[in-house]
């Protein structure tokens, strides 16, 4: 039987609620362009009927994120905004009513700017998930390992992004840590457990398509749930997002949690 599961902190995601004892949440992202939302809103969808709890969008530009308003009022789940480094399409994000922003803040550079998505997000009541992967750690802490990606790295980069927010008085935070490397991905998490207890998003990153997604993902996340570490979850394939809701069914049912 799988280790109970490590107590976290309990984030409200447009009404999924994330850590403590609820149930471990299964999420998706969207592969259409956000600016075609008619395509977006089909695809959330279909990822609804599948048994998704939470999908996320990808928000490259302005277009895309005023097209967010209209996605979310024909969305059946709770939807996040995925921002990379304009900290206005987080605000924008935000005011077209999102349940969830994810950012990295060390991708904003600029305090003041952290800082106003920071508040916004509070005001709103919106979580911030930070997603650390094996691609965006700060370079003076990959100079620190002698440029080697490494659950260290993964770890640290994590720390100071959290660390980013919490000098605003924001907690409302999860946390994922991702990389392509199953073993490395399973070691990060099991760090940075031991040191904070922010909910963890799971995966692994660049998983590929569903022959070997479906393996790397089922080690990765699936050890990492069967040592109680986890609170929701994204299998990332390269395919049609609702194979990735089936494969986290399978490794839920596998490992038989709720």
């Amino acid at each position: 039987m799988p280790a109970l599961r490590k107590k976290t902190r309990i984030i409200n995601i447009g009404g999924v609620k994330i850590g403590g004892d609820n149930k471990i949440a299964i999420q998706s992202m969207t592969n259409k362009d956000t600016s075609d939302y008619i395509a977006v809103i089909e695809q959330i969808k279909a990822l609804a009927g599948a048994g998704c709890d939470i999908v996320r969008v990808g928000v490259l530009n302005e277009t895309a994120a005023r097209r967010l308003g209209e996605i979310k009022k024909r969305s059946e789940i709770p939807l996040v905004a995925d921002i990379h480094f304009d900290y206005r399409l987080a605000l924008i994000a935000l005011e077209e009513g999102v349940d969830k922003l994810r950012l990295n803040p060390g991708n904003i550079k600029s305090p003041e700017n952290i800082a106003r998505v920071a508040e916004a997000a509070s005001k709103r009541k919106v979580p911030i998930r930070i997603g650390v992967n094996s691609g965006s750690a700060p370079r003076e802490i990959l100079e620190k390992y002698n440029n080697v990606i490494c659950s260290d790295v993964l770890v640290e980069s994590a720390l100071w992004e959290v660390r980013m927010l919490e000098k605003f008085g924001f907690y409302d935070i999860a946390v994922s840590l991702k990389s392509s490397s199953p073993s490395a991905t399973i070691e990060s998490y099991e760090k940075f457990s031991a040191l904070c207890d922010y909910p963890l998003h799971l995966g692994v990153t660049e998983a590929g398509i569903s022959e070997t997604g479906e393996i790397r993902s089922a080690i990765g996340i699936g050890g990492l749930l069967y040592k109680g570490i986890g609170d929701t979850f994204r299998v990332s394939l390269t395919e049609d997002p609702v194979l990735e809701v089936i494969a986290a069914y399978k490794i839920k049912n596998a490992l038989r949690l709720k």
